[in-house]
C-alpha cells in the first residue's frame, strides 16, 4: 500500500504521522523500522498514528523508531495536536485526547509569530529519589542525573549504559542529564526505543524541571528547558502532599513536509 503522513518535529524531535481513522494500515515491527530509517525510509525519532476516540477528538499511538510501540511523547503530542488541527479535528484554541497514559489537551498558542502548544501532562503522583539520581515517570520512565559540563558529555556511552542496567530491567529506562543554570535547565537525554540521544524529549524536560525543583529545594514552578534542539518550558503546581499537579509542557511543533511510501498492507 502507499501510505500517506506528514513530517513533524518539535525542537528537533522529529515524528512522521499517518491518520489512521480509517484503521487500514497495521503496523509490524519492520514497517515502523523501515518508515523511521534515516537511510532508506523517511527518517524519523519515531511514528504516530491519529486514530478515533470514542470520547475525544482522537487517540494517540506512538511508536519509537526501533519498530515497538511505546508510552508517551510529550514532543509527539503537541505536534500530533498541530496535525488533528489541520485535520479539523480541533478548535483554533485546543485538542484533547486519549493515549497510553490516559487523557491530554492541548492549547494553540502564538508568541512572535511562532506557533506554540501547550501539552497537559499526567500528574506526578510519586517518585524515587537516590542518592546520585531520581527516577520519575512523566508518561514515559525517565531516570534524571545532575551534572556538569553537559556540553562536553558522551551522552551516548554513559545514557546506553544507563538504560540497559538491570535496575530498570526489563524495560529499561529513558535517561536525562541535567545542568543547572540560575533558573533555567540545559537537558540532554538518551531515548530508549530510539536507542541513542535525540535533539528533545518532551517527557524528559518535564521529568528535568521536576528533579531540579526538588534538587533545589525550590518553589519555583515554571522551568525553561535547554534541549539540543531548542527550548522548551515546563511548568507545574508542587503539592503540599508531594506530588505535581496540572504539569504543562510548551514548545513549538512544526510540519516540515507531506509524504508518501509504500510499505506493506
Amino acid at each position: 500500500m502507499t501510505l500517506q503522513f506528514d513530517k513533524y518535529q518539535g525542537a528537533g524531535n522529529d515524528f512522521v504521522i499517518v491518520d489512521n481513522r480509517n484503521g487500514e494500515f497495521a503496523p509490524t515491527t519492520e514497517i515502523v523500522e523501515y518508515i523511521c530509517d534515516r537511510n532508506f525510509g523517511v527518517g524519523a525519532d519515531g511514528l504516530m498514528l491519529l486514530e478515533k476516540d470514542e470520547k475525544y477528538d482522537f487517540y494517540m499511538r506512538y511508536f519509537n523508531s526501533d519498530g515497538k510501540e511505546s508510552t508517551m511523547c510529550g514532543n509527539g503530542g503537541r505536534c500530533i495536536s498541530v496535525f488533528a488541527r489541520s485535520l479539523g479535528l480541533s478548535t483554533e484554541e485546543k485538542v484533547q485526547f486519549n493515549s497510553i497514559d490516559g487523557l491530554h489537551e492541548a492549547y494553540f498558542l502564538e508568541e512572535d509569530g511562532e506557533l506554540l502548544v501547550k501539552l497537559k501532562m499526567i500528574d506526578v503522583l510519586e517518585y524515587e529519589e537516590n542518592e546520585s539520581y531520581y527516577f520519575i515517570n512523566t508518561g514515559s520512565p525517565h531516570y534524571v542525573a545532575f551534572v556538569e559540563d553537559l556540553e562536553n558529555m558522551d551522552v551516548y556511552e554513559e545514557g546506553k549504559a544507563i538504560r540497559e542496567d538491570k535496575r530498570f530491567a526489563p524495560g529499561g529506562t529513558n535517561v536525562n542529564f541535567v545542568e543547572l543554570f540560575d533558573d533555567e535547565i540545559f537537558v540532554r537525554t538518551f531515548e530508549r526505543g530510539v536507542e541513542d540521544e535525540t535533539l528533545a524529549c518532551g517527557t524528559g524536560s518535564t521529568a528535568a524541571a521536576i528533579a531540579a525543583s526538588l534538587f533545589l529545594e525550590t518553589d519555583q514552578n515554571v522551568w525553561d528547558v535547554e534541549v539540543m534542539g531548542g527550548y522548551l518550558q515546563v511548568s507545574f503546581e508542587k503539592c503540599e502532599d508531594g506530588s505535581f499537579k496540572n504539569v504543562w509542557l510548551t514548545g513549538p511543533a512544526e510540519k516540515v513536509f507531506t509524504g508518501a511510501i509504500k510499505v506493506e498492507a
